[in-house]
């Protein structure tokens, strides 16, 4: 009997629903003016998710409220744990999947900002996590992407029409303490990416500001009388709110807790408010810019420096070691182990968390916070990384090693076009101290030197996607340098090679007062302005003053002297604060390379001021860079203006400063992996390049600038300080014309995906490409072995659009494009022609295309 109440029970609850949803439907007929609430829940076993009570709470409240709607962003990992601890709610939970009033609405694996890691990342976030759903609910599908967090970036909508979904949310109404969207439209509109592909999305409205005496939500978050009015005078025809609660909060239904909120409200999922509320459909075109996602982070702080290039390093590693994998693949039928790869991708997602980014310092276990697992996860990603390079080059190396001992060199290049570039490796014991040359397949000498007896370092041409072999040989090489490149006294120290002549001021602590491109005859540094060129500078705020490394003379040590590449250590004070720096130019090579160290004595405040408790107050301390820490680029540049890549695009900025100090004011000052400053005719250009993902400063009166250093109180008054040394790389390309014709993007793969040198006795004496770009524009976004063939991920970062072919040097069977969702794309595809091992191709600017290539 009480097992026939509880099926009667639930029988009537299903009446119910129906009864309720009719009501909907008829009020939408009776009247055009309704007003809707998406509520739902956030978080997951690394967040907040209460293991042993919150799945059966969501169960007992999807029953108690007929009336109820439910949208998850659910970690999706978080299933693994709620099956083992509490089986039957985790087997209710998969009953009640198949009604309408729950959807699950972001399936990527960590849920992280997306606007601060790379493309690749995205993707695997989102096929990994969907992944990870399926296996627990095979019959859950994907329609609305939507987030309590700003989890945006300007690429979103090309990839998720490729995961097969449908619509998006611009809105994240309740937790937005690092930053939110631009507020724009009405209704509905087209979210158009930088490929021009768009998504049906319903936008921050242009109405819907900020809550007042709030520094975390919009008007949006609890559906009052005075947001719809609002909304109404707006001309939006069905205003809809939005709170995901965090997972956890014992509310039920958002809006039975709030005092203020419209009492006509109808809860709605996404899916249900796009399909069967809206028109489902919007003439105002969106362009949408990177600028339009206007997020601030703890830029600048030790604490988030240091897990922006863990995440940096380790996100290079696994897709090296994955292209690795497939060029031993194509070459020696390898196999790497996908466990293994599918662990270190979890790793690095679960790294990439946006609870990691914004609250570093919280505690996610016992005695752990977020920045200590960072550190073990990424570890953890860069082992698998490296172990799988190692064997994938093991595979090239048989059995036949020579009796004498014949070494050669054997160089892999990941990336999809030819490289010249100079290789350091440690040379075998046996060669210790010996006198060596190389020789290439064709035997011609190369440029080369040994250093402390071991370590050669050599000019390597390196075929695209492929690898090229150098026999060594005993003998002297006859290349010298072709003039000195060195020069210094006690007032200033000249590096000079091929490219460049750079003066040091070490006098004003190793400042640059020029810097002389010999390619296009231009001085970069810019005269007479009261910033100098590499200084430091940084407001101390407990001494009230600036600091700057200018105020202390440097010295200066040569360190590496030879035909291919020149280094000095500059060794200089801040604010009596000791520091060095090693600057390197190499043969052949645009990129000047920086490497910094400040070994801090004891932690000092560096910002605006001394940041207050009092958090109703929307002003920052820690969000004006011009108080920060920097380095200053004073360049002499026509009328520049500023490109900056993003995940997927490079945007144009519009800002004409990036200054801000308060929350309701944040600008897009977010600088990936590069920066590109270029004069209005495109004549000459200054590209930045970092190690991580970090802030940069820019404004008619203040020059380009790259944060180096916070330190003070910031998120929810923790304090931000000074730990431990900062240790930051950088480099500057100055180059003739735009970032996309002087090709700043594929230099910046060159820098995160450097040439692999590899010595030994087994390589056979030859060069290989497997795939050529040629002149296309596009990069490899990743290569990876996949059933009987490889899948080769392409974007087009600097091609034009139009047809453009690239080479397949590799016997195969077949190639197909293929969604990111694993469907095979249609006929009207990208692939207009195949000729034997050359293919013809279409990608939209910024546009990102998948093959599956069977071998």
């Amino acid at each position: 009997m009480k097992l026939k109440g509880k099926k009667e029970k639930r029988r009537m609850v299903k009446v119910k629903v129906r009864i309720t949803w009719t009501l909907l439907v008829l009020s939408i007929f009776l009247n055009a003016e309704n007003v809707y609430f998406v509520d739902g829940y956030h978080g997951g076993v690394y967040g907040h998710y209460p293991l042993e009570w919150e799945t059966r709470f969501i169960i007992d409240n999807f029953y108690k409220y007929p009336d109820w709607r439910i949208c998850l962003e659910i970690e999706p990992e978080t299933w693994d744990s709620v099956k083992v601890r509490t089986p039957q709610d985790y087997t209710q939970f998969k009953q009640i999947l198949s009604d309408e009033r729950i959807e699950f609405t972001n399936p990527a694996y960590a849920q992280p900002y997306c606007y601060n890691i790379s493309g690749e990342s995205i993707i695997r976030q989102f096929q990994y996590g969907m992944r990870k759903i399926n296996q627990h609910f095979p019959d859950v599908t994907f329609s609305t992407y939507s987030s309590e967090e700003p989890c945006f970036t300007s690429c979103l909508p090309q990839l998720l029409k490729s995961f097969g979904f449908q619509y998006a949310v611009l809105k994240c109404p309740n937790t937005c303490w690092g930053g939110y969207t631009r507020a724009y439209g009405k209704d509905l509109v087209n979210w158009v990416g930088p490929d021009t592909t768009s998504i049906l999305a319903v936008p921050r409205y242009q109405c819907e500001s900020f809550e007042k005496n709030s520094t975390w939500q919009t008007i949006a978050w609890n559906n009052s009388t005075s947001y719809i009015n609002t909304c109404l005078e707006a001309d939006i025809k069905n205003p809809v709110g939005m709170c995901f609660q965090d997972a956890g909060w014992k509310n039920g239904p958002w809006l039975n807790s709030i005092k203020n909120a419209d009492p006509n409200s109808i809860y709605v999922t996404w899916k249900e408010y796009f399909e069967k509320i809206s028109d489902g459909k919007s003439t105002d075109n969106w362009q949408f810019s990177q600028e339009d996602v206007l997020v601030s982070l703890m830029w600048g702080s030790q604490v988030l420096q240091k897990i922006a290039q863990q995440v940096r390093n380790a996100e290079n590693k696994i897709i090296i070691a994955e292209k690795m994998g497939s060029l031993a693949y194509l070459k020696n039928n390898f196999h790497y182990k996908q466990d293994s790869i599918d662990e270190a991708w979890r790793t690095l997602m679960l790294s990439q968390h946006h609870d990691s980014w914004i609250v570093p310092y919280n505690r996610l276990q016992k005695n752990t916070t977020w920045a200590d697992k960072i550190a073990q996860w990424t570890e953890t990603t860069d082992k698998i990384a490296d172990s799988v390079v190692k064997e994938a080059v093991e595979s090239f190396q048989g059995n036949n090693k020579s009796v004498n001992d014949d070494y050669s060199i054997r160089v892999f290049n990941t990336l999809g076009f030819n490289r010249n570039e100079i290789v350091s490796i440690l040379l075998p014991e046996t060669l210790k101290n010996k006198k060596v040359i190389l020789l290439d397949t064709e035997n011609q000498v190369l440029p080369s030197s040994v250093e402390e007896g071991q370590k050669i370092s050599f000019l390597a041409q390196v075929p695209a996607f492929g690898y090229a072999t150098y026999k060594i040989q005993m003998g002297e090489s006859k290349i010298k340098k072709e003039k000195k490149t060195f020069y210094s006294n006690k007032n200033e120290c000249i590096l000079e090679n091929d490219k460049y002549r750079i003066v040091f001021d070490l006098q004003k602590g190793g400042t640059i007062k020029s810097l002389f491109a010999k390619n296009n005859n231009k001085e970069y540094v810019k005269k007479g302005s009261e910033f100098l060129f590499g200084e430091m500078r940084g407001f101390f705020y407990e001494e009230n003053k600036f600091h700057s490394s200018r105020e202390n003379p440097a010295k200066v040590t040569l360190i590496k002297d030879n035909s291919l590449e020149t280094s000095i250590l500059i060794q200089g004070k801040i604010a009596s604060q000791p520091f060095k720096q090693i600057v390197t130019v190499n043969k052949e090579q645009e990129r000047i390379d920086f490497d910094l160290v400040i070994n801090w004595k004891q932690n000092l405040c560096i910002g605006e001021y001394a940041q207050p408790n009092n958090w109703q107050d929307n002003r920052r301390a820690f969000y004006d860079t011009r108080y920060m820490l920097s380095v200053l680029f004073p360049v002499d540049l026509n009328s520049p203006q500023l490109y900056k890549n993003a995940p997927f695009d490079v945007c144009k900025s519009k800002l004409d400063n990036t200054f801000f100090n308060r929350w309701d004011s944040i600008k897009h000052n977010i600088i990936l992996n590069w920066i590109d400053f270029s004069e209005v005719n495109g004549e000459n250009s200054l590209a930045l390049l970092t190690d991580h993902t970090t802030s940069y400063s820019y404004g008619t009166d203040f020059p380009l600038a790259l944060t180096i250093q916070y330190s003070g109180k910031g998120l929810w008054g923790r304090d931000y300080n000074i730990t431990q040394p900062t240790h930051v790389k950088y480099a500057l390309v100055p180059h003739k014309f735009r970032w996309d014709k002087s090709s700043i993007s594929k230099k910046s793969s060159s820098w995160n995906e450097p040439l692999i040198g590899v010595c030994s006795s087994d390589f056979d004496f030859e060069n290989k490409s497997f795939i050529d770009l040629l002149s296309s524009g596009y990069e490899l976004s990743s290569v990876q072995i996949m059933n009987d063939g490889i899948l080769v991920r392409l974007f087009n970062s600097e091609g034009d659009g139009s047809a453009q072919k690239i080479k397949l040097c590799f016997p195969f069977k077949s190639i197909e494009e293929m969604e990111l969702n694993g469907e095979m794309k249609n006929a009207n595809g990208s692939i207009k022609a195949i000729l034997g091992n050359e293919i013809q191709l279409s990608i939209p600017r910024f546009g990102v295309r998948s093959f599956y290539i069977k071998n």
